[in-house]
């Protein structure tokens, strides 16, 4: 009997002795190697309740960014998806790695000294996903412009096919508020609320457009909320940072595609920074930043080759933003820009062509696009609307952002300013022959397949909606007010 008990509690004392050892290891891979989620939403501006807006109801996010660092500078290195995403999971410039055009149909692969952060974070034990936010066994979105294979980038669509105490990375793609906008049934936007930037006209369709957009910022709130909940339930959110961030600007004229702050300007909110709770940073952040700081948190080294900083290192710190445009589906074009905390540089280098070129996506999904153009042949656009139907475009344009906020008045050419916009000509001077060289013109099969494919879903999309490909605007207008 004695002898029983006595090898009873032995086993007992190892078997204590073994899950003691496992947990303190549990802690110490916790502590070295973090949980890290991103949750990225599609096209969002900073239209959340935390970042001031007064109409949305983003009660999930407001919370969330009582307990995080909320940005309020952060921009992306694009105004579009596929070269953006590029760069958030390689972290360098997509001109650096030919990605700079929008849905490449003739991908190459990543140059050999470049790897996707993913390869670092598995190398160090990491379990990485990538999944979509409805469906956790649905991948999730990628859209990056080179030769890649998802089962070789991610190990799994959500963190809970991990293995038991490791550590992960994961991504959750939220489609909101992406085009066609999503309705909030549960809580509807008055369009006569609406309030319009200045470069739009006070008209019912515009405000529509807007409410719509923002009951699309709504669902991305409740999404949001899930994602919390699931880890809360999990047991991981008070052990796991979170990075929400927008892959851009808000999908809108004059935003999305293009280097003003409605295009680039985005939400970033961190959550679970040591003593980081409930903090409004103002300083410059970018896009390719959040790379590097993802591999500093999960105590990986950062590969000299990587662009962004870890902003997060109280000695780092960014005085200017590089963006760029490039071709987006089939309309060509190029644009650079150099933003700081008071003024914002840009050039054109297609001045001879209108801001808004033929362009389907636009065309069909953006009422305000033919609304504007229909008013401007009526002559009743305010001189700061009708700039961007112009013929054409200034080489160059310089804002004062503090006194400007809206970019509408171009100081490019007022002899007081010379000074600034020779300083950020100079800087942008150098970010092109850094990370913008040998990448033109791009190859004239990429733009004709472009061409082709787009026109080709135009004629199909009006078909579906019973007009024709030819319509006029003012035919188009009709349909869109009687219609959206």
């Amino acid at each position: 009997m004695m002898k029983n008990l006595l090898t009873y509690n032995l086993f007992l004392w190892i078997f204590l002795c073994c899950s003691s050892c496992s947990s303190k290891k549990d802690e110490t891979t916790q502590k070295k190697h973090p949980n890290i989620l991103w949750i990225v939403s599609d096209d969002l501006g900073t239209d959340l309740g935390c970042y001031g807006n007064s109409l949305v109801k983003t009660p999930h996010l407001d919370q969330l960014a009582k307990q995080s660092i909320l940005f309020t500078n952060m921009h992306s290195v694009t105004a579009v998806c596929s070269p953006n995403r590029s760069s958030l999971i390689t972290g360098v410039y997509p001109t650096s790695i030919d990605c700079h055009q929008h849905r490449t149909q003739f991908k190459k692969p990543l140059p050999d000294s470049i790897r996707p952060i993913t390869d670092y974070l598995k190398k160090a034990g990491y379990f990485v996903s990538n999944g979509d936010s409805k469906n956790k066994s649905k991948k999730g979105k990628t859209d990056y412009n080179f030769i890649h294979n998802s089962d070789s980038l991610f190990d799994g669509t959500h963190w809970s096919q991990r293995k038991k105490g490791q550590p992960f990375f994961a991504q959750i793609q939220i489609y909101n508020p992406h085009r066609p906008f999503k309705r909030d049934t549960l809580n509807p936007i008055n369009p006569d609320f609406i309030q319009l930037p200045p470069y739009y006209p006070n008209h019912k369709l515009a405000q529509k457009d807007w409410a719509y957009y923002l009951e699309s910022v709504q669902l991305v709130d409740r999404e949001v909320g899930k994602i919390l909940k699931d880890l809360e339930n999990d047991g991981l959110l008070d052990n796991t940072i979170i990075f929400f961030f927008g892959d851009q600007g808000r999908p809108h004229l004059r935003s999305k595609q293009f280097l003003y702050d409605g295009g680039i300007n985005t939400p970033l909110l961190i959550k679970g920074i040591k003593n980081k709770k409930g903090i409004v940073d103002t300083q410059l952040v970018s896009t390719v930043d959040i790379p590097a700081m993802t591999l500093a948190l999960a105590n990986i080294s950062i590969p000299n080759y990587i662009a962004g900083l870890n902003i997060l290192d109280s000695t780092l710190s960014r005085n200017h933003i590089f963006s760029m445009r490039d071709r987006r589906d089939e309309t060509v074009d190029r644009i650079r820009a150099i933003r700081t905390q008071n003024f914002k540089y840009i050039k054109n280098y297609y001045p001879n062509r209108p801001y808004t070129q033929p362009n389907v996506y636009k065309k069909f999904q953006y009422p305000m696009l033919t609304l504007m153009r229909v008013l401007s042949k009526q002559k009743l656009l305010t001189p700061e609307q009708a700039q961007f139907l112009a013929t054409n475009r200034p080489k160059e344009e310089l804002y004062d952002l503090k006194n400007d906020p809206f970019e509408l008045y171009n100081l490019a050419e007022i002899s007081q300013f010379q000074t600034q916009k020779d300083e950020l000509d100079s800087l942008l001077k150098y970010y092109v022959k850094k990370y913008d060289q040998g990448v033109y013109p791009e190859p004239k099969s990429e733009t004709d397949y472009a061409s082709k494919i787009m026109q080709e879903r135009w004629i199909k999309r009006m078909k579906k909606r019973g007009l024709s490909p030819n319509i006029t605007d003012e035919e188009y207008l009709e349909y869109f007010e009687k219609n959206y």
